[in-house]
């Protein structure tokens, strides 16, 4: 009757399959997040390196710019195209166009990712700063890889000499305390199964109070319990309710995970993913009291895409709304945690920022439009190019209400329209 359910080899061929899994699991899943984290140290170490080298080579390309010396810009910006940690250099003028762009690698073979440090050039006359363009100095994951590769071989054969020695040990111990008692439990309920009547029983030679010492009891006590019709009734009536417990437990848990879906569809723009208007502004009223009561900044940037009706005129309502959806992941790789990202129109997008002043949601914003101009979304065998105007507004000490900021930055958005679109307006 046992023999049915416990067979040795099955139990201990299954235990050693899913022992040997939960191995490569755990090792592969240390070694991914040690890779990991020395990828993200190394690759903050090369941003501030290209931030050291940026304010060492800012002046003397402000003064190439100055002086209209474009020989002596083009060997510098050749310099530094060939140290180690740059893949590229960018020199634009005032307007964005560039007047010197270089790469270092093969235009057919782009770097998986691309990171950048970015300066602003200018020249001092009079006790006056003259702006001249803008410094882009670029390195790449190749980079970051090339540094990192041999601290990772180390780390990697280090935690597989632990995970080795801590399975082996794993090992041992489930043989000893628990594969071992299993087989001679295994063993006895073999015999009372052969034997002619059910008076025998499980006697363990392991005495230890633990859970094989209970199962071996539990065991004589249904062994005890089998002679009787009565004790069946009470068996099968238990399976009943425990069936019924878990039936309704797992119902109520179907229940709990429909509501808290429900909850967040309630929060979310059904085709970006991001917070819907009533949730954005709810969220971003609660930042901004927070950053209130803790005196601190906080920035307000609206976006809205140019000519978005233009897009779907021209290619569909499904290649406009891929369009808006390239957007919010363009944008979310740009934000923090803290941030908060909502699409409060058809193509008008909003991100608060907590802790973070007027310069730098601005430089988040020109970030964020130069990224976008320079993208190509390819769907369906075409090619579609777009642009977004940005307005940027802070916070004040008199700024209670997050609608009270909204107005402020939304002239700076039909500001920066007016003026021609695909800018930035503070």
């Amino acid at each position: 009757m046992f023999v049915r359910f416990l067979r040795p080899n099955n139990l201990s061929q299954k235990m050693m399959r899913v022992i040997f899994s939960i191995y490569l699991v755990v090792t592969l899943l240390i070694t991914s997040l040690q890779f990991l984290s020395e990828y993200l140290k190394t690759q903050d170490a090369i941003v501030s390196e290209l931030q050291q080298l940026d304010a060492t080579v800012r002046g003397p390309i402000s003064t190439s710019l100055w002086q209209y010396n474009h020989n002596q810009l083009d060997s510098l910006t050749s310099g530094l195209i060939q140290m180690p940690i740059i893949e590229g250099v960018d020199v634009l003028d005032q307007n964005s166009q560039s007047i010197i762009s270089k790469r270092f690698y093969d235009p057919s073979s782009v770097p998986l990712s691309i990171f950048d440090s970015t300066s602003e050039l200018s020249w001092t006359l009079n006790g006056e700063s003259i702006p001249l363009g803008t410094l882009v100095l670029y390195s790449s994951s190749g980079v970051v890889l090339e540094r990192v590769w041999f601290g990772f071989a180390l780390i990697a054969i280090t935690a597989f000499i632990k995970l080795t020695v801590l399975f082996w040990l794993f090992i041992w111990a489930f043989d000893r305390y628990l594969a071992a008692p299993l087989r001679e439990l295994m063993s006895q309920v073999n015999e009372v199964q052969l034997s002619p009547s059910i008076s025998k029983r499980i006697n363990l030679s392991n005495t230890d109070n633990n859970e094989l010492s209970q199962l071996q009891e539990h065991m004589n006590n249904m062994l005890s319990a089998m002679s009787t019709d009565r004790a069946r009734l009470l068996e099968g009536e238990q399976a009943r309710r425990d069936w019924l417990e878990d039936a309704v437990a797992k119902r109520t848990e179907d229940l709990q995970i429909l509501n808290e879906k429900l909850k967040y569809l309630a929060t979310r723009d059904s085709l970006t993913d991001v917070l819907n208007r009533g949730s954005f502004f709810e969220t971003a009223q609660q930042l901004l009291e927070l950053s209130q009561r803790q005196k601190s900044k906080a920035s307000f940037i609206l976006m809205d895409l140019d000519f978005f009706k233009r897009i779907n005129d021209t290619y569909g309502h499904f290649i406009g709304d891929k369009v808006l959806i390239h957007f919010t992941q363009t944008l979310q790789g740009f934000l923090r945690k803290s941030d908060l990202l909502g699409r409060v129109g058809g193509e008008e997008f909003a991100i608060f920022l907590p802790d973070t002043g007027l310069d730098a949601a601005c430089q988040l914003a020109d970030k964020i439009r130069q990224t976008i101009s320079d993208a190509a979304l390819e769907v369906e065998g075409k090619t579609v190019t777009y642009t977004v105007s940005l307005g940027v507004e802070s916070s004040g000490p008199e700024d209670q209400l997050i609608d009270e900021l909204f107005k402020r930055v939304d002239l700076k958005l039909y500001g920066a329209k007016d003026k021609g679109r695909d800018r930035v307006e503070r």
